[in-house]
């Protein structure tokens, strides 16, 4: 008999671990909307969950370790006239969030380290542009404080959020935008529409380069960026099959490759891990998690595996790459919400039976400083990611914000100003006093190193 030909992958046994239920968030409010928005954003500081509230908009935010039954009491952020849709943590400061509503407006909120002590009413930065309510907001992978948002007004809005103040207005939809991404290195916007149209935006620009029908089901389709050329849609056949596609964003005459997932009824949502290329599905009400790895050839598209569940999921947030736990081959981490109030975190885990760091797993991941300014992407400039290694585990980079229309600075001193130490034991004590404070000095400085020692190199290709 021939032999059965199986494609080989690090990532062929990958399997997902769901935390134990003290790890858990429980006692959750989440909100019943429609809208088929995450409800959930995470880093490694913060779970944030859009709730159910009545007469105005709020949503939670958690200390990471702040787990188990969640008091009615505790504080929320509740500055919204009207239902959160959308939440997104800034990249480049964990401390920042934003928020869509439909009260037509985008917000920009301050969350101290351990979290909320009282209801949070007043945001940082108030962003006043569109006409009827936000479905989606996007910060950009690079650029420090640029968001861009989609309304049920058919328009994008990029925004310089340091200014509040709208940067660019994107015309050209006809009709409700499901979903938008932005490409890796933040001059593409991908979307997908009620009108079926996958649309491929440059950004400063402020067009669309090209369009093509994606899907041609009549519920959400939704699209994220899978490389530097490519996206992956997610939708629905004419006979209401589900269906992902691959396209090639030079060419839009046709996909790449389809595949036909099944007849569920849930609009599937992708997620895609650039560091490993596997490209995950999650179903609303469906309680399974699927997996696949992306390659350069044909067929493209590798069916992994599956995660399974019993319990139907309302909303999922994901971990930013570089905070999840590299000791137990952790290569990615979802957040569940359960229609019943709990927040699952869900570990994808890679079996390895050596307890070294696994360097195959973990290339050089984003880091959270950002390559540019808001005005300098604006202008027209372009860079790299700032890199980072995560053989030493992650830990947070502290940062300043300066909020233009509240006219107001927030400055993380590090060393404030005091008489010099007079004898060895002072200078020992300051040292240990400033242990942290130093420790944090070398991550900024390593991770500016690197940026320099990147910037070298491109100099150096650009110039041979």
């Amino acid at each position: 008999m021939p032999r059965r030909f199986v494609r080989e992958s690090k990532f062929r046994h990958v399997y997902g671990e769901a935390f134990k239920r003290e790890n858990c968030y429980e006692g959750i409010p989440i909100s019943k909307n429609a809208w088929d928005g995450n409800y959930c954003a995470v880093n490694s500081k913060f779970v944030a969950v859009v709730l159910e509230s009545r007469g105005g908009g709020a949503f939670i935010v958690l200390p990471q370790n702040k787990t188990g039954r969640i008091d009615a009491s505790q504080a929320k952020v509740t500055g919204h006239k009207n239902r959160v849709l959308d939440i997104q943590w800034n990249p480049f400061d964990e401390n920042l969030i934003a928020s869509a509503s439909e009260d037509c407006t985008i917000k920009v909120w301050k969350i101290p380290d351990g979290g909320l002590k009282t209801d949070l009413t007043d945001a940082i930065v108030e962003l006043h542009g569109h006409q009827r309510k936000v479905g989606c907001i996007q910060w950009h992978p690079l650029a420090n404080n640029i968001l861009a948002s989609a309304g049920f007004d058919n328009k994008i809005i990029v925004w310089n959020a340091e200014r509040a103040e709208p940067a660019i207005v994107i015309d050209g939809h006809t009709d409700t935008i499901y979903s938008m991404s932005w490409s890796k290195d933040g001059d593409l916007l991908a979307t997908t529409s009620k009108d079926k149209m996958l649309r491929i935006i440059d950004v400063r620009g402020g067009h669309t380069i090209s369009e093509h029908r994606a899907h041609d089901g009549p519920k959400q389709s939704h699209v994220c960026f899978v490389g530097k050329d490519r996206v992956l849609t997610t939708g629905f056949s004419r006979s209401s099959e589900r269906q992902i596609s691959l396209w090639d964003i030079n060419n839009l005459d046709s996909p790449l490759t389809t595949l036909c997932i099944d007849y569920g009824s849930g609009t599937l949502l992708p997620y895609f891990d650039h560091d490993t290329n596997m490209i995950y599905l999650t179903g609303k009400g469906d309680g399974n998690i699927r997996y696949y790895e992306l390659s350069t050839e044909s067929p493209f598209i590798y069916y992994l595996h599956e995660y399974r569940s019993s319990s139907p999921q309302r909303g999922f947030g994901c971990l930013p790459k570089r905070a999840v736990d590299v000791n137990s081959c952790e290569v990615f981490r979802f957040y569940k919400l359960h229609q019943n109030g709990l927040c699952e975190p869900i570990s994808m885990i890679v079996p390895r039976r050596s307890d070294r760091f696994q360097e195959d797993l973990y290339p050089l991941t984003q880091g959270d400083i950002q390559s540019l300014e808001a005005e300098e992407w604006l202008s027209g400039k372009n860079a790299e990611p700032v890199m980072i290694s995560l053989k030493e585990g992650y830990r947070p980079t502290e940062k300043n914000f300066v909020a233009v229309e509240k006219k107001q600075i927030e400055i993380i001193e590090m060393f404030p100003q005091k008489e010099p130490p007079s004898n060895e034991k002072e200078l020992r004590k300051a040292f240990y006093d400033h242990e942290d404070e130093i420790r944090k000095l070398k991550e900024l400085l390593q991770a500016r190193d690197l940026r320099i020692r990147q910037l070298e190199r491109q100099l150096s290709d650009e110039i041979h």
